[in-house]
């Protein structure tokens, strides 16, 4: 019996132009061939917690399949020896289990605002300037 996979996949933004969909496009057929692609997800280029190869920041895909031990195996050792692939994790999904969520917006950068205290120090230049 196939088991639900999701496989989030971590691709190098600074690869060659059309690598990126080239591997997504390999990773698809590859899951046609063996078992079920059931949904896939572009997430687009994100900001990463940690750099990976010093990378700050990596495109992200998420695919969601049902397979084969066989087909996990060739998905793991491909994406291993892969150039482009930063990084990829494939966890069996448990049954009933929500789907996943949609991306979050990247969160807008702040405007720089002064060191915290300026606004202290400029309160107290004002009193005693009074």
């Amino acid at each position: 019996m196939a088991h639900l996979y999701d496989l989030m996949l971590l691709l190098d933004p600074n690869a060659p132009e059309g690598r990126g969909e080239a591997i997504v496009a390999e990773i698809r057929s590859m899951v046609d061939n063996s078992g079920t692609l059931v949904g896939e997800h572009d997430w687009g280029q994100r900001k990463m917690s940690f750099e990976i190869r010093h990378r700050p920041e990596a495109h992200y895909v998420l695919f969601q399949f049902e397979g084969e031990n066989e087909l996990l195996e060739r998905l793991n050792h491909t994406l291993k020896i892969t150039d482009g692939v930063l990084r990829h994790r494939i966890i069996r999904v448990k049954p009933g289990s929500p789907p996943p969520p949609d991306p979050r917006p990247e969160a807008a950068p702040r405007r720089d605002r002064e060191p915290r205290g300026a606004e202290r120090v400029a309160a107290r230049a004002a009193a005693d300037a009074g």
